[in-house]
């Protein structure tokens, strides 16, 4: 009996079933029957991704699907269409037509049939067919999606091809209603999730029994890159990975072009590495950070520890009807009292609060929403507003906490210069600043703890639970390399 259909990299990695996307179908239909404003008749059309060239080369960059396209249909090659009947279910591909002379340099191609057999639709028509197609369908309106991805502030790219215009186009209906579905994972998908992060939670440690001083930061990236593909199936990780060492640890998004991770490691540095994985168009987003030379000095264990709690503090507090913006100003508090139990700030940590001081330490906002992207979208639905004061304005969601979603919790401890020298000038802030013993610290960079966090019903599942958090963990893991 052949295989049921779905995508695998082999060996041991994860199978996932083309019932996920049907799965993922149906539950934006559900959404879409009930939304008055939806006619009857209404079809969804997506358009999916297209190969992109470097500049003006013949070089194609690796192909990966666009996350709407990815969760509606699973997808993996460029230049489809998919359309789905609101009513009736029924899912068509539109698959391109590729001259048979390429197949010299591109191999054989997969025929309708086959896309059909392995994405579980019901019909595969060619790319040059959609208007014929889409006629014979005779819908109401096509729901095409256009919308803003409230995190990066980019419009979704909405579907054209030649012939549109002979149909009635709706393009504001779509767009919510598939990203708040996004949001919520369907069982199908946490597996997905669980097997990406605990692949990345290997990655790690493998990346932690290889760390030493004297190798370039680069040289840990790609040890993390080589695990999670050649173990896990991975070709791609999930966003631009940041290997930080030393004062580069306070840089929140290092390893860019600009500090391509690209510092050789001091012996006495602190590393905070944020590296996660990404399978079948899934994401990971992980962060650990321990000592080059794997013992933990004195003042690495203070601001360790410090982060640690406040990890610790908010998934205790996770579930339900949780406020993910208290979340935030939890982690900013605990950090606040560890910072003044080790003499680095002092007086009342109540009025530390009322003047943001949290927000020194700790910029950015304590999580984001992920899935088939990092940074996953819905964190701000019509009805959720941003909240404008420093730290909390950088959250990418203040929604109240749901059972389905998964989020990251990131608390982080950082001495930056660009956000310590106003903070030891203003006057609101210095009665609470330690000059001296900040000193001591001005180049210490910074840690940042991070795990992958699905709200379950009555609490929180920590789906990276694999990577070593306590300081006597990972200096026996760092240990087992040496």
């Amino acid at each position: 009996m052949p295989p049921a259909p779905g995508y695998s990299q082999g060996g041991k990695t994860h199978t996932v079933p083309a019932t996920l996307h049907a799965d993922n179908r149906g539950r934006l239909l559900e959404r879409l029957r009930a939304n008055k404003d939806v006619p009857a008749g209404s079809v969804v059309l997506l358009e999916g991704g297209k190969d992109i060239n470097q500049y003006c080369t013949d070089i194609e960059l690796v192909f990966r699907q666009e996350s709407y396209f990815m969760w509606t249909f699973g997808v993996e090659l460029a230049g489809f269409y998919g359309a789905v009947a609101v009513d009736t279910g029924k899912a068509v591909l539109f698959a391109p037509k590729i001259p048979e002379s390429y197949i010299v340099y591109m191999g054989e191609l997969p025929s309708n049939d086959n896309i059909k057999e392995r994405y579980a639709v019901d019909e595969v028509h060619y790319v040059e067919e959609i208007t014929t197609v889409l006629e014979a369908m005779n819908p109401a309106t096509l729901l095409t999606l256009k919308g803003v991805n409230s995190d990066s502030g980019l419009t979704s790219h909405e579907a054209e091809f030649d012939g549109i215009k002979k149909f009635k186009v709706n393009n504001s209906i779509l767009h919510p209603e598939i990203s708040e579905c996004r949001v919520f994972k369907s069982p199908g998908e946490l597996e997905v999730l669980r097997y990406v992060c605990a692949l990345s939670c290997e990655a790690h440690k493998d990346v932690m029994r290889k760390a030493r001083p004297g190798l370039m930061e680069y040289q840990l990236e790609s040890t993390f890159q080589h695990y999670v593909y050649y173990h896990g199936g991975c070709r791609r990780v999930a966003y631009t990975c940041i290997c930080a060492s030393g004062h580069n640890s306070s840089v929140l998004h290092y390893g860019h072009a600009g500090a391509p991770n690209n510092s050789q490691i001091q012996d006495g540095d602190i590393c905070t590495f944020d590296m996660g994985a990404e399978y079948y168009g899934y994401a990971s987003d992980i962060t650990v950070a321990f000592p080059a030379n794997g013992k933990f000095n004195n003042d690495q264990r203070i601001i360790y520890e410090t982060v640690l709690k406040a990890n610790r503090a908010v998934f205790k507090a996770m579930k339900p009807g949780v406020l993910w913006t208290d979340m935030h100003l939890l982690a900013e508090r605990t950090i606040l009292v560890e910072l003044k139990s080790h003499g680095l700030v002092k007086g009342d940590v109540d009025e530390m609060m009322k003047v943001y001081l949290g927000a020194v330490f700790m910029p950015h906002g304590l999580g984001h929403f992920m899935g088939c992207d990092t940074h996953d979208v819905g964190g701000y639905p019509e009805g959720v507003e941003r909240v404008q004061r420093p730290g909390i304005r950088n959250l990418r969601t203040s929604r109240v906490l749901e059972a389905g979603m998964v989020i990251t919790v990131e608390p982080g401890c950082y001495f930056i210069k660009a956000t310590l020298e106003p903070a030891l000038k203003d006057p609101k802030m210095m009665p609470f600043l330690c000059p001296d013993v900040l000193e001591r610290f001005k180049n210490f960079g910074g840690v940042r703890i991070e795990d992958d966090v699905l709200v379950t019903k009555d609490g929180a599942e920590n789906l990276s639970p694999y990577v070593p958090r306590e300081i006597a963990e990972i200096e026996a893991l760092m240990a087992e390399g040496r």
